[in-house]
Order: C-alpha cells, then sequence, then structure tokens
C-alpha cells in the first residue's frame, strides 16, 4: 500500500497512515480499515453516480433526452413505486367490513377523540361493534382508561372525520401512511446507497411484504409508529450529508485542488443551524405519542447522531473528535431532539388538557378525560391559584402515566395469537385478525365450491422475504463490524432498536405485528445485500452476470410470495383446500 506523506501544517499526521499490525491480521477475514480510500472531501460526502442512459437510448431517445430522463429517475421511480404500493393498499380497503381485531380499540377511540376530545368508555354501549358496521352508534360521555398516547389516534381520526365512522373511514390514514412509507424509503435508501435502483427495490421490497400491507390496512397504531420512526430516519440522514457537506467545503486545498484534512476545521468549526435535526425531534417526538417504544427510537437515533458527528470530525482532520462533538454538536444535538420530542409528547395531550369538564357535588367530576382531576381530587396537597391551573393538570397526567407504565410492563393475559419476540424473523406466529368459514354461495365464496370456503385476514410477513431478511442482517453485521460500513451500522440501529428492547419483556403479552416499525429496515438490509449479489460495477462481466441472476430470482420468488399469500392479507373468500395449502407450518394456524 502507498502512503501519501504530505500533511496539512497543524495536521500533525500522514492523510493515509499505514494499517496497524491488528488490522492487517483482520485483513484475512475482509476488514478494510487502513485501506487507501478517495480524497477526504469524497469520503465526507460521496457523489450521486450520473446515471446511465444507455436503456433510454436503447428505447430511442436522444442523448439529451436520454439524461433527462435517466435524471428524472431519481423522483420518477420512486413515485412509480409508491404508486403501485397506494393501489394495492387502497384497493377495496373496506373489505372485512367489521371491526377487526384491535380496530375495536383505536378506531372507537380514535371517533371518541374526535367527537368529546377524549377517550371514553364504549364498554356501556351494547353490541357496541355492530351498532358502528350498522352505521348508529352513540357516543358515550364517561371517560375511558387508555394505554396509548393520542397522536396515532388521531392520525385515525382524520380518516373518520373524513369519511366517517366505517372501515374505509378508519382504514383510511393507516393506508396513506402505508403508502407514503414506501415512497420514503425509496428516497432514503436512494440516499443511503447512493443509488437509485437499490432505493426502489428498497421500497418495492415494502410494498410487496406481507405484514406491511396487512398492518396499512388495518387501525392499528404500529403503522403510524412506523411511519413517523421512518421520517426521523430520513431526517438525520439528510442532516447527516448536509453537516458533512459543511466540512468538506471548509477544508484548504492544496494547489491541484485536493482537499486536506485540517484540525482546525475539525475540532472548532460550528456547523450551524441544523433543520433536518429539528425536524427528525419532531418526528421521533410524534413516534412516541403514538406509542411509548418510540422514545426508544429517540435513545437509538440520539447515539447513532453522535456517533456519525464524531466520525464526520475526524475525518476532516480533528485531533480530538471526541471532545470537539461534545463541545460542538452534543449540546445542540440534545436540544434539537429531546426537548423537542418532550415538547411535541406534552403537546400531542391537549385535547386531554382542555377537555376538563364540569364538577357537581353529586356526581364529581365529568365530561373530562379520565384522571384529568386526579391531583385535586386524590393527589393530596395541591398548589392554589395560578399555579394550580398548570400544575394539577401535569401531576393528573404523571400520575396517568405511571398507571399505563405499570400496565404495559406487566401485561401477561394469554393470547392465542401472543408470540415470542425469538420467532419474529422467521415469522413463525402470525396473528390472524380475521376470520369467517362462508358457505358457498355467501360472502365471495364459489358457488360451485364442494366445501366451505375460508376467508381470513392474517398479519403475516411475506415469509421469503422475512427469511433473506435474516442472512441480511448476518451479512449487515459483517460490513459494519469488519468492513466499516456505517451504512449497515445505520440500518442494524433501525432493526435492533425496534427489535431487541421486546427481549427484556418475554414474558408480557406481545405480538409480531410490533415487528412492522423495523420492516422498513429489513427492507434496505435485504436492498443492500441484493446489491452485493449484483457486484461491484468495476466486477467482470461474468459475475454481475451471474450476480443478476441470482439476485433477479431472489426478488422474483419474494414477489411470487407475496402473490400467493394475496388471498389471505385481503379477507378474500377461498376454498379450504386452497387455504390449507397457504399454512405452510401449524403455528399459523
Amino acid at each position: 500500500m502507498t502512503s501519501d506523506t504530505a500533511t496539512h501544517p497543524g495536521q500533525g499526521r500522514t492523510t493515509d497512515e499505514q494499517p496497524l499490525p491488528w488490522q492487517r491480521r483482520l485483513r484475512r477475514f475482509g476488514y478494510r480499515g487502513g485501506v487507501a480510500r478517495p480524497d477526504v472531501r469524497e469520503r465526507l460526502v460521496p457523489a450521486f453516480p450520473e446515471p446511465g442512459t444507455r436503456v433510454w437510448e436503447a428505447m430511442g431517445a436522444g442523448p439529451g433526452a436520454a439524461r433527462v430522463l435517466a435524471r428524472s429517475m431519481g423522483w420518477a421511480g420512486p413515485l412509480v413505486v409508491a404508486l403501485f404500493a397506494g393501489l394495492l393498499r387502497f384497493w377495496n380497503l373496506g373489505s372485512p367490513n367489521a371491526v377487526i381485531f384491535d380496530e375495536t380499540y383505536y378506531a372507537k377511540d380514535a371517533w371518541a377523540l374526535l367527537k368529546r376530545g377524549y377517550e371514553v368508555d364504549w364498554n356501556s354501549v351494547k353490541d357496541v361493534n355492530d351498532q358502528i358496521v350498522a352505521g348508529h352508534a352513540a357516543v358515550p360521555d364517561a371517560a375511558g382508561y387508555v394505554v396509548h398516547p393520542p397522536v396515532g389516534k388521531w392520525v385515525i381520526a382524520l380518516g373518520e372525520w373524513m369519511f366517517g365512522l366505517n372501515p374505509f373511514g378508519w382504514r383510511f390514514m393507516v393506508a396513506v401512511l402505508g403508502t407514503l412509507s414506501v415512497l420514503m424509503l425509496c428516497r432514503i435508501g436512494r440516499r443511503l446507497f447512493r443509488s437509485t435502483f437499490l432505493g426502489c427495490l428498497a421500497g418495492a421490497l415494502l410494498a410487496v411484504d406481507g405484514l406491511h400491507f396487512v398492518m396499512s390496512r388495518t387501525a392499528l397504531l404500529d403503522t403510524v409508529l412506523m411511519f413517523f420512526v421512518l421520517a426521523a430516519f430520513g431526517c438525520v440522514l439528510v442532516d447527516r450529508d448536509k453537516a458533512r457537506a459543511r466540512l468538506a467545503a471548509a477544508l484548504p486545498e492544496r494547489e491541484d485542488g485536493t482537499p486536506l484534512p485540517d484540525a482546525e476545521v475539525g475540532d472548532r468549526l460550528r456547523l450551524g443551524w441544523r433543520p433536518w435535526r429539528l425536524a427528525a425531534g419532531v418526528f421521533l417526538g410524534l413516534a412516541f405519542a403514538t406509542k411509548w417504544n418510540g422514545g426508544i427510537y429517540l435513545a437509538a437515533f440520539g447515539l447513532m447522531i453522535v456517533l456519525w458527528d464524531v466520525g464526520s470530525r475526524r475525518l476532516a482532520g480533528a485531533r480530538r473528535p471526541w471532545l470537539s462533538t461534545l463541545r460542538r454538536d452534543v449540546p445542540w444535538a440534545f436540544v434539537s431532539t429531546v426537548p423537542v420530542a418532550v415538547g411535541v409528547y406534552v403537546a400531542s395531550w391537549t385535547g386531554w388538557f382542555t377537555h376538563s369538564g364540569t364538577y357537581s357535588r353529586t356526581a364529581g367530576w365529568q365530561h373530562s378525560g379520565y384522571a384529568r382531576h386526579w391531583a385535586e381530587t386524590e393527589g393530596g396537597q395541591s398548589p392554589d391559584g395560578f399555579l394550580a391551573g398548570v400544575l394539577n393538570p401535569l401531576r393528573s397526567l404523571w400520575h396517568y402515566e405511571r398507571q399505563v407504565w405499570d400496565f404495559n410492563t406487566t401485561l401477561s393475559s394469554p393470547h392465542t395469537y401472543q408470540s415470542n419476540p425469538w420467532s419474529w424473523l422467521v415469522q413463525s406466529r402470525p396473528v390472524s385478525y380475521f376470520y369467517e368459514s362462508p358457505r358457498p354461495g355467501n360472502s365471495g365464496c364459489p358457488i360451485d365450491t364442494t366445501d366451505k370456503c375460508a376467508r381470513e385476514v392474517l398479519a403475516l410477513g411475506t415469509p421469503l422475504l422475512w427469511w433473506a431478511g435474516c442472512f441480511a442482517v448476518v451479512y449487515l453485521l459483517y460490513r459494519w463490524a469488519l468492513r466499516r460500513d456505517w451504512r449497515a451500522g445505520a440500518v442494524l440501529c433501525g432493526v435492533m432498536a425496534g427489535y431487541l428492547p421486546w427481549f427484556m419483556w418475554q414474558e408480557r403479552t406481545i405480538f409480531v405485528f410490533y415487528a412492522v416499525v423495523f420492516v422498513p429496515f429489513l427492507c434496505l438490509a435485504v436492498a443492500m445485500m441484493v446489491g452485493a449479489i449484483l457486484g461491484p460495477p468495476g466486477a467482470p462481466e461474468r459475475r454481475r452476470a451471474l450476480g443478476a441472476v441470482g439476485a433477479g430470482v431472489l426478488v422474483l420468488l419474494i414477489v411470487w410470495n407475496f402473490v400467493y399469500f394475496f388471498p389471505i392479507y385481503t379477507g378474500q373468500a377461498i376454498p379450504m383446500d386452497a387455504w390449507r395449502n397457504r399454512m405452510w407450518f401449524d403455528t399459523w394456524i
């Protein structure tokens, strides 16, 4: 390996150091530390490759038109993939015409927020789900105890506000966010891999994942959580590129224009206003205010952006990158994320705060949220005057949240479809949201069927995609540990933050559909693995051809797998034999 011994005044070290002995020993396992790399500016902000024009020219476009068409694919490709995903998700969205699985909580709570401003106790209404489907359910006044913050239910309520309290209405906004998440993932993958193809592939894999598909057509909170987490990841990714671009622009240059690492820039440069990091704080707050496990992503992404800042300053030439990051970046990173997220979370309870209700000596507090006046009635001594109006609601909310914490960490009621997180990645125990057995001629069951049919909505990830994802996670661990690939680390952060915490509560009643929050990152992992199968651009033609065949077969098998299971993702009536053929394992029944 050649060594560039040129140094910059104040730098005090070579720009391309010789590898250490332990680095040389790890080379046999694929470690890449100490290998000569592009100049520092290119390493800080890798350029997007110029898109090829051969396909468009082969289709008859002139050189100029071919360049325009090729460049437009950065947005046109993701939009086409998102359109495909949207058509799938909105097709027959109102079916089944029923309250399925946990829609019995969130669809009704969303409607209560819309009509009352707080969640109510629906148990007082007899046969309430039947009344809702029939279109004449009245909203009670009595407050109801709920265990999730309100943002996800407000999102569902927006669809109900537009289309009413019916299956299409309460599923509408979830389908919108499910579709937009596909678009976001295409763009995120493009920025992460510097490849429009791999970005669109990641989005397409998300579009045909059965778990994401079913969750995008069901009024549960987890798809809303997934959307906000993915949006936050996209924001910190854009922030990373822009911050590194500022560092790169400030570096001194040789006479030939080659940039040089510089200690003054690396250690002391202030990166200024970072709106994308602030936007990430807002989205993480919205995730936290949808379900509490969104707070785990706040911690995970916070650690990740600090490590990114350290790496950026080290690459720019900082002598003490950790100290420089702690002084220049960490305080503002904290302010842009944690207080912002907490503020968004508290603000999400505005309906609960503002609906203080009315008080009478005989009935107590009425027409207010659950435990809204705990501080005044059971909380002991409370302040008077103005402070009472500010602190009492906050004390009541804190008491409420402590109750919710106790519930969420101790829930252990057995459920038919609960599963241990060890089984999630292989999809061994999906969740049946809806099932009925119509007879021939009823509910879409063909009249000539010899036996009854089965209609099921099964929250099952596309098996071949998830099984490929297991190998992809192992590959990314290799890329991160031995090839020092930050992209692999970023994707693994998204997967592990949504997966590993559930191992702390293995005795709790938990379900595989909680995994939908990290499905986009799993698709990024598979896309990155497919990119490795395809081979690097400079590889021999035979290697690229074999890689293209292997990658193409894998992707086509995943698409076929989704098509095969499509009837049990959408609740279509199919003969019992066809349904049994799709139950590959006894644990799926």
